[in-house]
């Protein structure tokens, strides 16, 4: 149980830590206003080196695609338009449960406006409980709950192309359309993987980009409340110290931490947020200029390099992730923002498909216990005896407190 009579000795402190770092946010946000309009005046020069620097910095920076100055005004979406959407939700594998195994639930949306035909909200659940799906990860080390988590990535997207696919065989997809996933398209988490692991995860998924592609359907990243500073760490290059940025060499003992002593000259912006700077400089319905990634994992990623911007919503500022192919053709880049503008003000703040997508798949504690009533059930069908929890978890439900 929470004391809170000990908790509020403390909210005094928090309060004047908070109160500090805000004004110290101002102040960085301010100095970072500064360093981009001096970075705009050499965009091409801080691009062609960070080209020929890249490989010695100790940072990931963007590259910025578009000038530096750019403020772009969405436009409004049009009338009639589709929307796709998916999300996952799991329960999680639990020796202590009846059985060891898990379950991933796909939430699926299909949202039509402007053509009078019915939407699609529904879910997509799958067991999992075969010795290859429960034990096959621990040949690479990667314990069976953190492969539960990649394999629903997977399958959120591989949902996503499905339902495309759907519309388009049925011929139904005459008004624009976007895919919609909630979260980052960079799975930085493959990257330490092993090779034949990380294979099993991402090729399903850039398949599923190529399916997307195929149908012409854009597919788009929604991140809110995003902690990024890849668009930040381009202005390194111009508070940088060194005739030339070479952290390698000159910067190879900084770790980046709060320790004053122990920072690189450049770091005079950390920790400020990319979406902290374009909160000031984006007005409701702009976005920021487009960015291309350098994060690593692109290397797997083939022709889907992950582009991004900042988009001002009204309710917050939101980081917008897109493949290469989105990128590269601006009629289809503008129309896939206007059609995420209008989600996010239909749904007050946050992409409306999205939202559905999450309570469709979300597993309530009530669906839980259905769940492994339902395979206690099929388990004494079966003749298994001695089915049931173990005594630890049986006394954590049954507190006598």
């Amino acid at each position: 149980m929470l004391d809170l009579t000990k908790l509020a000795q403390q909210m005094q402190g928090i309060s004047q830590h908070l109160t500090v770092e805000a004004t110290a946010t101002r102040q960085r946000i301010e100095r970072a206003e500064l360093l981009m309009a001096q970075a705009y005046e050499r965009q091409a020069e801080l691009v062609e080196m960070q080209k020929l620097w890249r490989d010695r910095f100790i940072f990931t920076a963007a590259e910025p695609i578009e000038s530096l100055n750019s403020r772009i005004d969405i436009d409004s979406a049009p009338l009639a338009h589709t929307v796709i959407a998916t999300d996952g939700s799991q329960i999680a594998p639990s020796h202590h449960e009846i059985a060891y195994c898990y379950l991933i639930n796909i939430g699926r949306i299909i949202l039509h406006y402007g053509q009078s035909k019915l939407p699609l909200l529904d879910s997509l659940p799958e067991a999992f409980y075969r010795s290859e799906d429960l034990y096959a990860s621990r040949q690479w080390g990667i314990r069976t709950e953190e492969w539960m988590g990649y394999r629903r990535t997977t399958q959120e997207a591989c949902v996503l192309a499905e339902l495309a696919e759907a519309l388009g065989e049925e011929r139904e997809r005459v008004a624009p359309t976007i895919s919609l996933v909630d979260g980052s398209l960079l799975y930085w988490f493959l990257e330490p993987l092993p090779a034949e692991a990380r294979d099993q995860i991402l090729s399903p998924i850039l398949e599923a980009w190529d399916k997307l592609r195929s149908l012409d359907v854009p597919l788009v990243g929604y991140i809110s409340a995003s902690r990024s500073g890849e668009a930040l760490n381009f202005l390194r290059l111009q508070s940088c110290a060194y005739l030339a940025p070479d952290c390698a060499s000159h910067c190879a003992g900084q770790t980046g931490r709060e320790v004053s002593s122990n920072r690189a000259p450049c770091q005079v912006l950390d920790p400020l947020k990319d979406t902290a700077l374009w909160g000031r400089l984006l007005q409701p319905g702009q976005r920021s200029p487009l960015w291309k990634s350098s994060a690593r994992i692109q290397e797997f990623y083939g022709d889907h390099a992950i582009h991004f911007c900042y988009m001002h919503v009204g309710s917050e500022i939101a980081r917008i992730e897109v493949p290469g192919w989105v990128a590269c053709d601006r009629e289809m880049l503008d129309s896939a923002l206007s059609l995420v503008l209008a989600q996010v003000q239909k749904g007050y703040g946050y992409p409306v498909a999205l939202a559905e997508a999450h309570n469709q798949a979300v597993v309530r504690g009530g669906d839980r216990a259905r769940f492994f009533a339902l395979l206690e059930q099929q388990m004494i069908r079966a003749g298994l005896k001695n089915v049931g929890t173990s005594y630890k978890e049986t006394r954590k439900r049954g507190s006598i407190a």
